[in-house]
């Protein structure tokens, strides 16, 4: 039974100079995963909405960058007060655009006030430094707004790769430009009307849609703005990386991941596999944190995938409106494609398909939650980020192996780690090559830590006091306290 609401879909708009255009030409459909429905269509900026938008952004940081920061702090507060108050609202758009459980709609939205919750107290903490050195000079050290910031964003987060960005942005003194994901606009404008509603200065946040390599080049290579940031694939982080590098600018690029699970022996494989479906199989596993690689001793290696493969059989997947479905659509029919083809590819170098490992119904985007059982390390799906509801195991005969497999590719985001040896655990979130390390526990850093990957996992990091790192820039300021 679905509990779909009569909620309209609302129109798409590039907000520029702080009002809402709607009259352009459309650039795509917007597709609903559940049931292959068209909700509406996105407005392509023109080249002439860019240049504003941009102008605007440089404007509005000349004002931002002003702002008392117990101000700044003040508007990010009242947009998270009416986030959280529109989000039953809001939720029901969420959930059309991506699919996504109504329950996982409203958790991440909340997810996203979080983030401005604790960054607008954060303003409070940007302190300066004094070097010490030799009278009559004096030397002291301040932070400063780095300048607009050029912010892309993807469709599995709709809301708080959007808010890690803006909210930064914001506490810094930064003006923003977003360009969120074709696939699930109607989220992130509802989520910019917030910061409007707010009484946020016109130009310090614009939003535009477009042509991709236009939209990029067009933000990228302007002198406005001076930071890039980008939440998406390791393909087109390089892309805005190499665009970034012609003016001299900054990046910020979290990017694609590969999280390895590291299960040892002599621990109880069961309770393990319930904490895998819970976490694996939330989003239909469509998130960068999203454990992708299960690396488990011989020893329990056949109790943890029969558990796993046991409770994944049983979750239900449906339309995100049902309030039975605990696991909705992949994106797209490129994602449903995507699954298909790696199975495809792991069962043909051996794998076996444990449960799972279908389409399900021929309407929507709907994929089984999948396991796969001695996956050889040269499979695709061993090398290749799937995103999507698959869990590729393996049996090692060792954590140093399982440690061995796990850095041998080109990307660390995260990892898991599940042993009762503490001696074993220290070692092996030590030697990990990720951005974070869970031991014993699936999870992912919130607002107060920083997350980020290794090698082309990306550069820098979000959320946390690690963020101003990316944010603001040092200046070294020295004074000679004579009359002159």
């Amino acid at each position: 039974m679905s509990d779909k609401p009569n909620h309209p879909y609302p129109p798409i708009g590039l907000l520029i100079d702080g009002e809402w255009i709607y009259d352009r030409p459309a650039l795509c459909d917007v597709e609903n995963p559940s049931d292959e429905s068209i909700l509406g269509q996105v407005p392509k900026a023109t080249a002439e909405d860019l240049q504003n938008a941009l102008e605007s952004s440089a404007r509005g940081f000349e004002v931002w960058r002003r702002t008392p920061p117990t101000e700044r702090a003040a508007i990010m507060r009242r947009a998270a007060g009416l986030v959280r108050e529109r989000a039953a609202d809001i939720a029901p758009i969420f959930t059309m655009e991506l699919g996504k459980t109504l329950s996982e709609s409203l958790a991440e939205i909340e997810r996203s006030a979080t983030f401005l919750d604790w960054d607008a107290e954060e303003i409070r903490r940007l302190y300066g430094r004094i070097v010490p050195t030799d009278p009559p000079i004096q030397q002291f050290v301040v932070r400063e707004p780095i300048g607009p910031v050029a912010a892309f964003t993807p469709w599995n987060v709709p809301m708080s790769a959007p808010s890690r960005k803006i909210s930064a942005s914001l506490a810094a003194g930064c003006s923003v430009i977003l360009k969120p994901a074709e696939e699930t606009p109607a989220t992130a404008c509802l989520f910019a009307q917030c910061f409007l509603d707010a009484g946020l200065p016109k130009g310090v946040l614009n939003v535009v849609f477009g042509d991709p390599d236009e939209v990029s080049r067009t933000l990228v290579l302007s002198p406005i703005t001076r930071l890039v940031t980008l939440t998406g694939s390791i393909n087109v982080g390089k892309h805005l990386t190499r665009l970034a590098a012609e003016t001299m600018k900054p990046v910020l690029m979290e990017l694609g991941g590969h999280a390895p699970v590291l299960v040892d022996e002599n621990v109880d494989p069961d309770s393990i596999a319930q904490l895998a479906v819970n976490w694996k199989y939330r989003m239909a596993g469509q998130f960068c944190s999203a454990p992708s690689r299960f690396l488990v001793h011989r020893s329990v290696y056949s109790d943890f995938v029969e558990s796993l493969a046991s409770k994944a059989s049983k979750l239900v997947v449906g339309d995100g409106f049902a309030k039975d479905t605990q696991m909705g659509p992949v994106a797209n029919r490129r994602r449903l494609d995507a699954m298909s083809g790696l199975v495809e590819d792991a069962v043909a170098h051996g794998a076996r398909v444990v449960t799972g490992g279908q389409r399900v119904g021929n309407r929507g985007w709907f994929y089984a939650p999948t396991v796969l059982a001695d996956v050889p390390l040269d499979a695709r799906i061993m090398k290749e980020e799937p995103f999507g509801p698959l869990s590729p195991c393996a049996p090692v005969d060792s954590m140093d192996e399982a440690l061995s497999i796990s850095n041998s590719l080109d990307m660390g985001l995260a990892a898991f780690v599940f042993t009762n040896s503490m001696e074993r655990a220290d070692h092996l979130c030590r030697e990990l090559q990720v951005g974070s390390v869970a031991l014993n526990v699936f999870t992912s850093p919130g607002a107060d830590a920083p997350f980020g990957g290794y090698r082309e996992s990306g550069i820098g990091r979000e959320g946390g006091p690690e963020m101003w790192n990316s944010y603001t820039v040092a200046k070294t300021i020295a004074e000679r306290r004579v009359r002159v």
